[in-house]
């Protein structure tokens, strides 16, 4: 067996953006945690914070100077609501976006929720080795990001390419 055969378990941190859930009633940050964990990662933080941009880049930040995080995932306020700001927020934190995870999150949408699929602001980026994924609140919509894309590309064995490669060391 290579190198390239064997699983790598990544520290994944989670965020739920909502101004009314809490842990008790946060369905999509639960769905997320469980999926994380029984796909082998591990867990490192976990919080549910109002949909604020100066809240949100405070702790996203945060989370991409630590060391030991190398994923961030993000559920809610990529909508359109006028408090929905997730993408404002976290856009200007990005060295690099990832263009295609909006790109196919809308696409495979488009078979679940139809046009409608087009006012989700999803998106992802790397910043200082971190891999940014921000999803939208639905459960749906989280199971969707996971089952359909996340799930793979946090998978080291995942060929042609996954994103494992781009998240670990920080300068």
């Amino acid at each position: 067996m290579s190198k390239t055969d064997i699983f790598k378990p990544l520290n994944v941190a989670l965020l739920t953006v909502s101004d009314t859930r809490t842990l008790e009633t946060d369905t999509s940050g639960a769905y997320l945690n469980d999926a994380i964990v029984a796909e082998g990662h591990q867990l490192s933080f976990r919080e549910i914070i109002k949909d604020d941009i100066y809240l949100m880049r405070a702790v996203v930040s945060a989370w991409i100077a630590n060391p030991e995080v190398e994923i961030i995932i993000t559920t809610g306020g990529t909508g359109f609501t006028g408090r929905d700001s997730t993408p404002e927020a976290l856009a200007p934190l990005f060295d690099k976006h990832i263009e295609g995870f909006g790109e196919l999150f809308r696409h495979l949408s488009y078979g679940d929720i139809g046009t409608s699929t087009v006012q989700s602001r999803c998106l992802a980026g790397l910043a200082n080795r971190t891999a940014i994924f921000c999803l939208p609140g639905s459960t749906g919509a989280c199971q969707l990001g996971w089952e359909n894309i996340l799930k793979q590309q946090l998978d080291s064995r995942t060929r042609p390419c996954n994103f494992v490669q781009h998240v670990g060391v920080k300068s």
